[in-house]
């Protein structure tokens, strides 16, 4: 039987000659089990626990039955157990161990300790580990050139960070979507234009770096995975992207989003819903203005430099309004209101969807299709600490759409606007 984990194992004399140990484990395969060649008796005499390491293949072994004095097991459930042996007077400390080996990798050394028949024990050939068993699992790789693309070789399994930056990928590697503790991806500087949905699979992702590749759209199925709880760097930058999903915004655990240099003619609506979000840069796109939504944020940083933002004219309204107002946009308008719970298994999809991205008036009311919409300068410095100047000019000012569900929402709007510039 076989455990691979951190050991340290620790001489209890070193106390008296003033000593202490490490207190850190190395990797190692612990082994349980009989040298070869040796007779087959019936007792449990002839089994030895073998630690091998890195530094030390052949492994040094420990007598096992009658020989130990104690398990110390009350963490064991976080990978962590220690064997006290009688001769030598050591603690073997095991720790990083899969939790549900390592109790039976336990159970089988306490049989073994008590003697139990040989036939009984699921014991291995003590033979010197392989240097794959024992070396510490690769968690990093950094490829930077086409040349040093693995392209016969799988990638680690155990990777956590892996760089593969100006080797000319036209797609992501399916090798890459296997990576299930892989935490931050770098695909950066390459000519991917479209991304699979499984990159969803990827659990524990928390950084996403596709900054100067050939991309046009960022998928909604993406948005719907399970990057919802665990992506929180995103970079899209220097791309062709002209627009985000509706969906986007399920991505609640950003922190920080860099979309600049690409051809957004629009922020998403909802952007507000991005409660976590402190970092966004949006520089060189075609913004014309922001939603309306986006005065919900609340950053430490924003960059907008470069957009042709249009000049607000709030005397200038888009009348949408219908009057009298639809059966639909009153159904829809209580629905949002009086929060009444809504979803696919009660309305059509396409009636969800309209009601996800319904609008808000500035008295607090929603509004579907009918509705006034006007443009109005907001001071950035309202969302954000720090915020880098959005034109030649000096200026930290930039439009915002607002909405009104009716002439007497924007009657009372425009009454205050005339008396503030009067």
């Amino acid at each position: 039987m076989r455990l691979q984990c951190e050991v340290e194992v620790v001489s209890r004399l070193l106390p008296t000659c003033g000593l202490r140990g490490r207190g850190r484990g190395t990797r190692a395969l612990l082994s349980l089990g009989r040298p070869p060649g040796r007779a087959r008796d019936s007792g449990g005499g002839g089994v030895y626990l073998m630690v091998c390491t890195a530094r030390d293949r052949v492994g040094a072994r420990y007598k096992v039955q009658e020989n130990i004095e104690r398990f110390f097991t009350r963490f064991v459930e976080e990978g962590k157990a220690t064997v006290r042996l009688r001769e030598p007077a050591v603690d073997v400390c095991l720790s990083k161990a899969n939790a549900s080996n390592l109790k039976n990798f336990l159970s089988a050394v306490r049989l073994a300790h008590q003697g139990t028949n040989i036939g009984a024990l699921p014991l291995s050939t003590l033979v010197p580990a392989k240097n794959s068993e024992v070396e510490k699992p690769k968690t990093k790789m950094i490829i930077t050139s086409r040349r040093d693309y693995p392209l016969t070789k799988n990638f680690p399994y155990s990777l956590e960070h892996l760089q593969a930056s100006y080797c000319k990928l036209a797609r992501i590697d399916m090798r890459v979507l296997c990576l299930k503790k892989l935490r931050k991806l770098d695909l950066s500087h390459n000519h991917i234009k479209q991304l699979p949905a499984t990159i969803g699979d990827l659990i524990c992702l928390q950084e996403l770096n596709l900054h100067d590749n050939h991309l046009e759209s960022f998928s909604g199925a993406l948005c719907n995975s399970t990057l919802q709880k665990s992506l929180q760097f995103l970079d899209l930058s220097q791309n062709k992207i002209k627009a985000l999903p509706i969906q986007f915004c399920q991505l609640r655990e950003l922190v920080n989003l860099k979309l600049d240099d690409n051809e957004l003619i629009r922020l998403p609506f909802k952007i507000g819903q991005l409660d976590h979000l402190r970092f966004l840069s949006a520089a060189r796109n075609k913004l014309p203005f922001l939603p309306s939504d986006f005065r919900r944020l609340c950053l430490e940083n924003l960059d907008l430099f470069g957009n042709p933002f249009e000049q607000p004219n709030p005397l200038v309204p888009n009348i949408q309004l219908k009057i009298p107002l639809t059966l639909l946009e009153c159904a829809a308008r209580a629905t949002k209101n009086y929060r009444i719970p809504y979803g696919c298994h009660l309305l059509p999809s396409h009636l969800c969807e309209d009601l996800e991205v319904a609008k808000t008036c500035q008295c607090g009311s929603a509004c579907l299709s009918s509705f006034i919409q006007i443009t109005v300068t907001m001071n950035l410095h309202h969302v954000a600490h720090t915020v880098v100047l959005v034109d030649n000019m000096g200026g930290t000012e930039a439009p915002i759409i607002c909405y009104f569900c009716s002439l007497d929402c924007y009657s009372q709007f425009l009454d205050r606007y005339l008396q503030s510039n009067g």
